[in-house]
């Protein structure tokens, strides 16, 4: 018999329905990390679910809408948070909930809430030899295969360290890399040879260019089925797609960062206290002189959101690319009284309980692992293995490790404004110290920026320059060239939002969208 907490038993990833003939109900689930995805649509009393899309519209011959709230969080955010989609009437399941039908009900539950309760005594030595042990248990676990397994391979920690576990347990793996030339700042095919040849895997090196990135783009969005702005996803799918001449699973690194605050955003979010502290006028004098500083809208933004008294909103304004009002600018006006007040979006605010015991990074990194990450680069690292028939596996995101790391102190996690202390101490047991020192680069955010600067002719920037280009159904094309031009000339960084805005003009082509 399925009870509604048999998912509890379960680790790894899925996206399921289960029939129970004895009660006649229906349970359709996602699993607890959001690595496999379920959508569903509820329409004049029929429920259709999917792992696609596409699945959906396959029952529906009408196009689909376009929702501006879904649109307006896009924006913000760079990914369509939970429960939403891009399109009204169609929503998908946040990780670790289910549907229940049964009765003539459809009912929307949460099956997994893990609430962390922070170890009251665990030492430095013994959080990394935990760390350890629960690493390679999971990694073993995902060497289990009857058919080749290979990894994508960067140059920098995670990755490393996950061939480092690998070479424990065999020789010789196949080490995938993307790179886009020396004349890239993130580029690291040099960097990843250096640790495949150090870690005694077999390199194989994938070159992307700027004409693929733009030719195959359509495709690539067209696959997502949902916008997902980060440039990797263009990398993300050469990689498989090379990947998938030799082997049907790879090992991806996805999870430290989220994990042990490798990120920017941590950093700023870990001693945010010590900024509200500071009386308001000392805030303000420092703010002030910031405003002098050239190149200072993130610091800026970031001292506005850490400011915040409330803690959701503290976390959503760290997230937001934009401010709220800003977004909102680009509609037009008989699309803007759709958007509504700024609100903390109701998903995120439903998880407020779960983040009763934790500090204000662990509160943070549960916000990610429950949204950001699941939504938006689980969700394209799935898409874009399975466009190619590729299983991909994240050992780092198994159920132990990731409630292990909830339950870790802020000061494992960062220390004296070092990133993943922790995760870095078990790294020094497996990799070099060349490797150990390496910075941590944007995958693709240098090439995508470049690609929008550039004098040379842009695909992406000549699509948003089009007026008759379909966001301008629901945007203001003069709204739009005032981003463009203040990216090209310099005034103001704002490639993310451009390629945001590019990606969803591709998926509206490519999907017919009213």
């Amino acid at each position: 018999q399925w009870g509604d907490d048999v998912f509890n038993h379960l680790n790894g990833m899925f996206g399921v329905g289960i029939w129970d003939e004895a009660k006649r109900r229906l349970i359709v689930a996602r699993d607890s990390a959001g690595m496999k995805l379920v959508y569903y649509r509820l329409n004049q009393g029929t429920l259709t679910f999917c792992s696609e899309i596409r699945g959906i519209r396959a029952n529906d011959l009408a196009a689909p809408e376009l929702d501006p709230l879904a649109l307006s969080l896009f924006l913000r955010f760079r990914y369509t948070p939970s429960p939403d989609t891009i399109y009204k009437g169609v929503r998908k399941l946040a990780p670790g909930q289910m549907l229940v039908v049964e009765a003539g009900q459809c009912v929307e539950k949460t099956w997994y809430n893990y609430t962390p309760v922070p170890f009251t005594h665990k030492s430095d030595k013994e959080a990394e030899d935990q760390l350890l042990e629960l690493y390679r248990a999971a990694v073993k676990r995902h060497l289990i295969s009857d058919v080749p397994v290979g990894i994508l391979l960067s140059g920098g920690l995670d990755s490393g360290l996950l061939l480092g576990l690998m070479a424990e347990n065999g020789k010789d793996w196949p080490a995938y890399t993307v790179g886009y030339g020396s004349s890239f700042k993130d580029d690291e095919l040099d960097e990843a040879a250096e640790s495949a040849r150090i870690l005694g895997a077999r390199h194989v090196k994938v070159q992307l260019s700027q004409q693929q990135f733009e030719r195959f783009l359509p495709t690539i969005v067209e696959r997502l089925e949902e916008p997902v702005s980060s440039a990797s996803i263009v990398p993300m799918y050469f990689v498989c797609q090379r990947a998938r001449q030799d082997v049907k699973v790879v090992i991806i690194g996805q999870g430290p960062d989220e994990l042990f605050g490798g990120y920017k955003r941590h950093i700023g979010v870990n001693y945010g206290s010590a900024w509200r502290k500071l009386p308001t006028g000392t805030r303000r004098m420092i703010a002030s002189l910031i405003r002098l500083l050239p190149d200072n809208e993130t610091v800026r933004r970031g001292m506005e959101s850490l400011g915040k008294s409330e803690r959701l909103e503290r976390y959503q304004d760290v997230f937001s690319l934009m401010p709220d009002l800003t977004v909102a600018s680009l509609f037009r006006k008989d699309f803007a009284h759709q958007l509504g007040p700024n609100r903390v979006v109701p998903y995120w605010a439903s998880l407020k309980p779960q983040m009763e015991h934790l500090d204000e990074l662990g509160g943070f990194q549960h916000l990610e692992l429950r949204s950001s990450l699941p939504d938006e680069l689980l969700m394209y690292g799935d898409k874009m293995t399975m466009a190619h028939g590729v299983e991909g596996r994240m050992p780092y995101l198994d159920r132990e490790v990731v409630e292990f790391a909830e339950r870790l102190k802020s000061s494992q996690k960062i220390r004296f404004g070092q990133s993943k202390w922790v995760h870095r101490q078990v790294c020094r047991k497996f990799l070099p110290k060349t490797l150990l020192k390496r910075k941590k680069k944007a995958f693709a955010v240098n090439v995508v920026d470049e690609w929008f600067k550039s004098s040379t002719p842009s695909h992406l920037a000549d699509m948003l320059r089009d007026p008759q280009s379909t966001i301008y159904k629901v945007l203001q094309p003069g709204a739009v060239e005032v981003l463009l031009d203040q990216h090209r000339t310099g005034a103001r960084d704002n490639h993310k939002i451009l390629f945001s805005l590019a990606v969803v003009e591709q998926l509206f082509r490519g999907a017919g969208a009213r």
